[in-house]
This record gives structure tokens, C-alpha cells and sequence, in this order.
């Protein structure tokens, strides 16, 4: 049974910090001033002189749990280019407000800087006087990162056992929802601390304490979710568009719908990006030519959806859907509802469940379903198995095999060439810490409280050996999350939802089909309710094709609003 128990804790917050990076000691120094002079009592200004230097330093203010407010960068610099830091800076804090120091013939530079890290301002040296060139762009940036979720929950704490399935799903749903936290292991000093004074035990965790002081133990995602900042309660009981499902598709129908003066709410389950959001790196990606990892995409998604005006609402399940004249009601699991002209329905799909003895018990616990990246810098020099044969799986690999001593990437067939993207594959071969195991299939597991060894079987031979290790990360194939929708829509014999010219059967409209028109491509058999993405029967499962098809969905949207 789970508890929740509050209690209020006091200690001094760190100021989140200013970074200003500029390798000439003079501008350095002037920048520094100027900016501690107008923020210097709310914000702890750093400075340093290279974008490697700077790197480390926000390590540094990483470790300690500290937030990142605003990084202003020099682009001329000489081991590093303002545009190189931040681009590698988005990776530590994602939602630091981004600023390119630039002279009047690096305005390319800037331009650049607005593609590839979401610059979101660049600045001309110099900039004298502050109070006119450099202060209100600054105070606006700082307002706007104040007001996002990544600001109010800088100091969030997780305290859990290392082997904790609940620990897991807590720590991977801040994580997913780039909330930042820190984690703190139930044995560690400061971890029995904060668990004596919220009277727990270490059989009680997860222990979540919020930046107030206030703990939670072991709280659902929707307790997680409020006290993250983040949005569980609809502002509004109807609206023109329902988008359901925060992955590409659904971020993209989000941003278009919204853009274009529909009133939308998105409505996630778990967390924005859905599997893409969990991608270390997707390099071949439109307009991204050195990659983007699946948060920065996601994150940056996020925020247009929300600038122009979309909700996105968190840890909400929509269990049904129905008709009621001309509206489309929507259930969630708690009972209550929302209603919407249209919906799109961009719920995407779920790895599919690897059925082998001991692994159902050990899941969380060393076995898991996707790419868990909270779960990469325990995995130092030691031996990590990945069960795949598609790109997620591949791009694991790559991640993996910064921390690991070895990763071992298992596939049924002989090669990866018919599942796996070429560029991919080249890089699979050129890192040595990646082996790659053809004809293996995992068919048991074992360990006392987590993952200890695994069994494989050559697939050819019926040959089966065990290895020894604590991680397991499955990436074979995926289901759609329908069953929901069972007798409300056409689905196809494994739950994809059919659209547009796929449910005409010999010219024949769907059942129950109440208009004089045929459905619209994208359509369901529900006029005015629209699937896009990956849980849309013959969809390409690609990131772009998804966003693509989210937007398509809109001007669909459109088209069906206009006709009523």
C-alpha cells in the first residue's frame, strides 16, 4: 500500500547561476561585472575563460544539484566555438536560457547558433550601456526560465536502493519529464538522514523530497508530476483538439494546432517524447546534422507547443473515448472527463515484453524496457547486453558503451542489416566496446534481488550458455497501447488503429460511418477523431514521418471543422 507523509525540512537554496564564457580576459571580466551588478543578489555569477573550462564547471554545479539559469558564450573562441559549448551545455542543463556574444561579422555564426542549440538570443559587442542592450534581454530570459518546471524543482531529492523497481520508476519519470533531481542511495549518509526525519525506513523507499522540504514516500506519477511544477489538471472541460500521447506525433499536432489558433491540450500518460524521448542520439534527423539526443528534441518541442499556447497536461490516462453529438468525450482513469470537437490519437507503442523465464520479477531491478538512461553511469566498466535489432537498440549501444567495459548487442538474425539504419551500423563498428551477437536469444534470467546472469541460446543450435551480469536493456519490437479503444474503433489484428482509404472494404464505408463523405487520410473510423504516429496501422516508424503525420493531422482537423 502506498503512503504518503509529509513533513517540512529547512536549509539555505543555492542561487541558480549565471555563466559567462569568454576567453578574452577583458570582456570577460566586463560581461562578469555588468551581469552580477543587475543580478548578482538573486543569481551566483560564474566565469570562465574556454568552453572546456566551462564544461567542467557546469559539471561541477550538476553534482552539487545546482540549476542553471542563463550561459551567455563568446563565439570566437579558440579551443571551443560558443556555438560547440553550447550546443555540449544543452546536454547537462537543458533548460538554461542560451546567449551567443558575437561581433557585427559573426552574424552568421549567430544564425548557425538558432538552428543547432535553440539559441534563444545573441547579442553584438559591445553592448554598452546594459541598461539598454544588455538588461532587458536578460531579464526576460531569466522570467521565462523561472516560470518552467526545471526552475521551481531544481532542488528535488530521490532517496532509493539501488535495486528498487519503485526507485527506478521514479527516478526515470523525473528523468523522462527533464525535471531535475538528485539521487541519493538509502545507505548513503545523507540519504539515512532525510529518511530519519521523514520517520522512514529503507524498506519505505522511494523517498521524494521536494524543494520546500516537504517528503513524499514512495508517490504516484501524479503526485510526482504536481509537485514537479507540472500540469495534471485541465484548465478547461472542452477545447477544439484533445491531442493524446506527447511523443513526436503528438508534440507535433500539439505545436501545429496550437500555432493555428486551436485551443489544444495534449494529454500525456507518462512522459513527453514517448521512445524518442529516451534516444541518446538520433542522427539522421532534418536540419541536425551532428544529431540531437531525444531530450533536447523533445524539451525543445515542448516549449514551442507551450509558447503558442498548447496545455500539456501530465501522468494522465485517458481510458475512453466516445461520442456525444458532435463532441468527442474522453474518460480518464480517475472518472473524470474532457470533451473537444476533434482528437488526434498519437499514443505510439511499447516494447514489447520479453518472455523468458526470471525476468518478469527482476524488471527495474537490472531488466529494462528501453534505453533508462538514468541507469547509464552505474554501469561503468561493467558488462551491459541489449536485446535488439532496430535503430533504438543501436543507438543504446552507443550510449552504453561511454560507461561500460563491454556492451553486447543480441539479435535473432545474421547481421543488422535488415533492420538497421547503415550509418548506424558503421558506427556500431567502429566502437570496440560493442560486440555484436547474431543467431542469440536471451531465454532466462537470474539473481537474488536484482539481476545477476543471464541464459542465452544460440538460436541455430538450441546451444545455451550463462553469462554474468546486472544489466539487461530490451528493445524487441512494439505494441500499441489500444485495448482501450476496443469496439470503439477499427483496429487491424494487432491493435495499429486503421485509417482513411484502409477502412473502405470494397468501397464500402466503415460501420457506423455518419457522414456522406469518405474518411479523410488520417482519419478514423470515428469522424473527426484522427491517429497519427507510430499507432496509426501502416505508419513508417521514423521521428520525422511521425512529426509529419501530427502535422498533416491539423490541417485534416481544420478541413473536418470547416465542413461541419
Amino acid at each position: 500500500m502506498r503512503r504518503t507523509r509529509g513533513r517540512w525540512f529547512h536549509g539555505a537554496m543555492a542561487n541558480p547561476v549565471i555563466l559567462t564564457v569568454d576567453d578574452d580576459p577583458v570582456v570577460s571580466r566586463a560581461v562578469a561585472r555588468d551581469v552580477r551588478r543587475r543580478y548578482g543578489d538573486r543569481y551566483r555569477v560564474l566565469r570562465a575563460s574556454s568552453g572546456p573550462e566551462a564544461l567542467d564547471a557546469l559539471r561541477e554545479v550538476k553534482l552539487r544539484g545546482e540549476q542553471v539559469a542563463l550561459l551567455l558564450a563568446d563565439h570566437r573562441m579558440p579551443e571551443m566555438t560558443g556555438v560547440e559549448f553550447l550546443e555540449a551545455a544543452m546536454d547537462i542543463f537543458p533548460a538554461a536560457r542560451r546567449v551567443l556574444l558575437t561581433a557585427y561579422a559573426d552574424t552568421d555564426a549567430a544564425i548557425e547558433a538558432i538552428n543547432v542549440v535553440d539559441l534563444d538570443h545573441y547579442l553584438l559587442k559591445p553592448w554598452h550601456p546594459p541598461e539598454e542592450k544588455l538588461y532587458p534581454v536578460v531579464d526576460g530570459l531569466l522570467e521565462a526560465w523561472a516560470a518552467t518546471p526545471d526552475a521551481a524543482s531544481a532542488e528535488i531529492r530521490v532517496v532509493g536502493h539501488r535495486w528498487s523497481a519503485p526507485s527506478f520508476k521514479v527516478r526515470d519519470f523525473l528523468a523522462r519529464n527533464l525535471v531535475p533531481y538528485r539521487w541519493l542511495l538509502s545507505d548513503d549518509p545523507e540519504g539515512v538522514r532525510l529518511l530519519d526525519a521523514a520517520g522512514a525506513t529503507e524498506a519505505d523507499v522511494p523517498l521524494v523530497v521536494t524543494p520546500e522540504g516537504k517528503a513524499l514516500i514512495a508517490p504516484s506519477e501524479a503526485e510526482l508530476a504536481a509537485l514537479a511544477g507540472l500540469t495534471v489538471v485541465p484548465a478547461s472541460d472542452f477545447y477544439d483538439l484533445v491531442v493524446i500521447g506527447g511523443g513526436p506525433a503528438g508534440l507535433g499536432s500539439a505545436v501545429y494546432g496550437a500555432s493555428e489558433g486551436l485551443r489544444t491540450v495534449l494529454v500525456e500518460r507518462r512522459a513527453t517524447g514517448g521512445q524518442a524521448g529516451q534516444s541518446s542520439r538520433i542522427e539522421n534527423y532534418l536540419g541536425f546534422p551532428d544529431g540531437v539526443s531525444g531530450a533536447q528534441l523533445t524539451d525543445r518541442a515542448r516549449r514551442q507547443a507551450v509558447k503558442f499556447g498548447a496545455e500539456l497536461l501530465s501522468a494522465r490516462e485517458v481510458v475512453g473515448l466516445s461520442e456525444a453529438g458532435g463532441a468527442r468525450l474522453l474518460r480518464f482513469g480517475d472518472g473524470s472527463e474532457i470533451a473537444a470537437h476533434t482528437v488526434v490519437l498519437a499514443t505510439g507503442v511499447s516494447y514489447r515484453v520479453l518472455d523468458a523465464p526470471g525476468l518478469a520479477d527482476l524488471t527495474g531491478r537490472g531488466v529494462f524496457y528501453g534505453a533508462a538512461a538514468t541507469e547509464a553511469p552505474s554501469c561503468v566498466e561493467q558488462d551491459v547486453y541489449i536485446v535488439g535489432g532496430a535503430n533504438s537498440a543501436g543507438q543504446a549501444a552507443v550510449h552504453f558503451s561511454r560507461y561500460a567495459s563491454r556492451v553486447h548487442l543480441l539479435i535473432r538474425g545474421a547481421d543488422l542489416t535488415a533492420s538497421m539504419s547503415r550509418y548506424l551500423i558503421d558506427q556500431l563498428e567502429r566502437i570496440d566496446r560493442i560486440t555484436v551477437h547474431p543467431h542469440t536469444a536471451v531465454v532466462g534470467g537470474a539473481g537474488e534481488g536484482h539481476l545477476e546472469r543471464l541464459t542465452l541460446c544460440d538460436t541455430r543450435t538450441g546451444e545455451a550458455r550463462s553469462v554474468d551480469t546486472s544489466w539487461l536493456f530490451i528493445f524487441i519490437g512494439a505494441e500499441p497501447r489500444t485495448d482501450w479503444l476496443d469496439g470503439v474503433l477499427v483496429r487491424d489484428e494487432r491493435g495499429f488503429i486503421v485509417t482513411g482509404p484502409d477502412l473502405l472494404a470494397g468501397g464500402r464505408r466503415p460501420a457506423g460511418w455518419s457522414l456522406s463523405r469518405d474518411p479523410y487520410h488520417l482519419e478514423t473510423s470515428v469522424p473527426g477523431v484522427f491517429a497519427a504516429g507510430d499507432v496509426r496501422a501502416e505508419s513508417v516508424k521514423r521521428v520525422a514521418s511521425a512529426v509529419g503525420e501530427g502535422a498533416m493531422a491539423v490541417s485534416l482537423v481544420h478541413r473536418y471543422l470547416e465542413a461541419q
